[in-house]
């Protein structure tokens, strides 16, 4: 029987901003491994956050509403989201599906620090 997906999700600063490392897939599995890295990074009271990505990690539908929760929690707290290296896949649905007016997407993780 295949093993299921382990995903991670790191929480790391600097400079006072929050950078949560998703590695792995974002499935339905991934669930709660990553909505409990954004609640500590919430519950630190952090206002500025970075959510990295894996090239050539996988999303579907369950991952996408992972985002999207995110977004909304982390907007109505205050936070401003930006998103490293998702894939052109993930860029074209979270386009689709309006992610884009809530969280800022870049190709790097130095692109998305300078000027935050």
């Amino acid at each position: 029987m295949p093993e299921k997906n382990k995903i991670k999700a790191n929480v790391r600063a600097s400079d006072g901003i929050a950078i949560i490392d998703i590695d792995g897939d974002l499935t339905p599995d991934a669930r709660e491994t990553v909505e409990i890295a954004h609640r500590e990074v919430l519950d630190a009271g952090t206002e500025r956050v970075v959510i990295t990505f894996r090239p050539d990690a996988y999303i579907n539908s369950g991952g996408i509403a992972i985002i999207i929760n995110i977004a909304i929690a982390g907007t109505k707290a205050g936070q401003r989201i930006r998103l490293v290296q998702p894939s052109e896949h993930f860029q074209k649905i979270f386009t689709m599906v309006g992610l884009r007016q809530y969280v800022d997407i870049f190709g790097n993780e130095d692109d998305a620090l300078a000027g935050f």
